[in-house]
C-alpha cells in the first residue's frame, strides 16, 4: 500500500498554520465526499487559534505523556493546536495520549467534517494494524457487527522536524469517550444491568464478524479499547470552541508544547469497539505473548498455542469489570509485580482445577501443578468463589448472570461459548422483546 508522505513544520506562533510540503501519492479509504449535518460543515478554510490566555504549567511537573515511565520526547511529534497535517486535517484539541501515540480531533478541510488524528511515536511499527484495516477493506459482506468497529479513513506519514524520525498518523471518525471513562462517571463507579446487555450485545456482534466473515481474533478486549458512538456533531464543534474561548493549560518548551487533554463529554452513541494494533489474522492455532495482564487467557499464560477463544475470555472479563466493583482476577503479587502463578493461582480459585487435558498441552504447566493436577505453586489459592465474589445481584438474575459468564470463564478454550452463541443466551437477550 501506498501511503503520503508529509513533512510539517511545528509553528512558534501557536496560533499560525504548520508549513507542508504537497503530499504525494496519497491513498485515502472509506473517505466520503458528503457534508455532514452540524456546524462542521462551514469550515472549509484553516481557523486561528489563540495565542494567549491559557495557564502555563511549571515545567518541571511531568504531564501527560511525560508522566508514561518510557517516555523520550524526541520519539513524539511535537503538536500544535492550528497545525495541519496533510493539506487537510487541522487540529482543534487533545483527546489523549498512550505510550507510542498522542490523539489529536481534527477538522478535515476537504470533506467538511471532524476526524480523530492518532500520531504515532518515531518508527513505532504499525505494519500489523494497516495489514488488518487493509485486509477488512477487502470484506463484503452485510453482517451488522461490521458497524460495532471502527473503520480506518486514511493512513499518511510525517517527518519530525528534526528529520530523524518518521511518525505514521492514522485518521478515524470520531468517538466519545471509552467504556472505562464513562464507567468513572457513573454511580458507584459502575455500570447496571442494562447498560452492560445493551454494551455487550455490539460487542459481541462485533467480534462474532471478526471471527466468523474477517478471520480476525483481536486479542486487546478492554474498556478503554471501547468507545462510545456520537450521534450529534455539534459536541465536536463545541469542543472545538471551548479550545477558542478557553485554551486548554499547556507546558511550553523550548521544542514542543505539552498540551493537557480536553475532556469529552457523554455521547449517546452505540458502543464501537476500536484499537485492532494487537490483532492477528487467522482465528486457529496462533501463539505468542498476547493481551494486557489482568486479561490473559489461561492458555496464553501457559504459552501454549491459542485461537478467537481467547477474545471470548475477554469479553467475560470485560463484563465483570463494568459491572463489578473490583477485577475479577489478580496478575500481581503482594509486591505488585507481574506474577503468572498468582495469576493462575486466583484463575483455580473461581473456575476449579484445571481439566488434566488442558494441562498436558504445555510443559510449563508442570511449574504450577503436579501430575495429578493439584496445585502446586508458590502462591496460595485464594479462598474466592465466582458466587461470593459476585454482590450486585440476587436469586435467579444473579443464578443467570453468573452462568453467562461461566460460558466464557472456561479453562479448555473449545467449552467456551462462540460469539453468536453468546447474543442468544438468555441473560443478553433479557428484556430485549418487551
Amino acid at each position: 500500500m501506498t501511503m503520503a508522505f508529509v513533512t510539517t513544520h511545528p509553528t512558534t506562533n501557536h496560533g499560525e498554520m504548520a508549513t507542508i510540503l504537497p503530499p504525494n501519492n496519497t491513498i485515502s479509504f472509506l473517505r466520503s465526499s458528503k457534508r455532514r449535518r452540524g456546524d462542521c460543515r462551514f469550515f472549509s478554510q484553516p481557523r486561528v487559534f489563540p495565542t494567549v490566555g491559557w495557564d502555563n504549567i511549571d515545567p518541571s511537573i511531568p504531564v501527560e505523556e511525560e508522566s508514561i515511565p518510557t517516555y523520550r520526547p524526541e520519539r513524539f511529534y511535537p503538536v500544535h493546536i492550528g497545525e495541519v497535517f496533510n493539506h487537510q486535517y487541522q487540529v482543534v484539541g487533545k483527546l489523549g495520549f498512550g505510550s507510542s501515540a498522542t490523539v489529536w480531533l481534527c477538522r478535515d478541510l476537504l470533506n467538511h467534517r471532524y476526524i480523530t488524528l492518532k500520531i504515532y511515536t518515531a518508527s513505532t511499527t504499525v505494519s500489523r494494524e494497516i495489514k488488518i484495516y487493509n485486509h477488512l477493506r477487502t470484506i463484503q459482506s452485510n453482517h451488522a457487527g461490521q458497524s460495532c468497529l471502527r473503520p480506518l479513513i486514511e493512513i499518511f506519514r510525517i517527518q519530525s522536524p528534526e528529520g530523524d524520525g518518521v511518525h505514521t498518523c492514522l485518521v478515524h471518525p470520531p468517538l466519545g469517550i471509552s467504556l472505562g471513562q464513562l464507567t468513572s462517571l457513573l454511580p458507584d463507579r459502575v455500570m447496571s444491568s442494562i447498560m452492560v446487555r445493551t454494551t455487550v450485545r455490539y460487542i459481541l456482534a462485533a467480534l462474532d464478524f471478526l471471527h466468523t466473515e474477517a478471520r480476525v481474533i483481536h486479542t486487546d478486549l478492554q474498556p478503554n479499547n471501547i468507545l462510545l458512538g456520537i450521534k450529534d456533531d455539534s459536541i465536536l464543534s463545541k469542543f472545538e470552541q471551548a479550545e477558542v474561548e478557553a485554551p486548554v493549560p499547556r507546558k511550553i518548551l523550548k521544542d514542543r508544547t505539552i498540551y493537557l487533554s480536553r475532556p469529552f463529554p457523554i455521547s449517546n452513541g452505540t458502543p464501537v469497539l476500536c484499537d485492532l494494533g494487537e490483532a492477528r489474522l487467522g482465528t486457529d492455532q496462533q501463539h505468542g505473548d498476547i493481551m494486557p495482564d489482568l486479561y490473559r487467557a489461561p492458555e496464553v499464560i501457559l504459552d501454549m498455542s491459542w485461537d478467537c477463544k481467547v477474545d471470548i475470555w475477554n469479553v467475560g472479563l470485560v463484563i465483570w469489570d463494568l459491572f463489578e466493583h473490583c477485577h475479577l482476577f489478580r496478575a500481581r503479587n503482594p509486591e505488585r509485580k507481574l506474577d503468572d502463578g498468582y495469576h493462575l493461582a486466583t484463575i483455580q480459585a473461581v473456575l476449579g482445577c484445571p481439566p488434566r487435558v488442558f494441562l498436558d498441552r504445555s510443559e510449563r504447566s508442570e511449574q504450577f501443578w503436579d501430575q495429578n493436577g493439584k496445585w502446586k505453586g508458590a502462591a496460595p489459592i485464594p479462598d474466592d468463589t465466582l458466587e461470593g465474589l459476585e454482590g450486585r445481584l440476587e436469586g435467579d438474575e444473579k443464578v443467570d448472570f453468573l452462568r453467562f459468564l461461566r460460558r466464557m470463564l472456561c479453562w479448555l478454550p473449545e467449552e467456551r461459548a462462540t460469539a453468536k452463541e453468546l447474543l442468544f443466551d438468555p441473560w443478553v437477550m433479557h428484556g430485549l422483546f418487551k
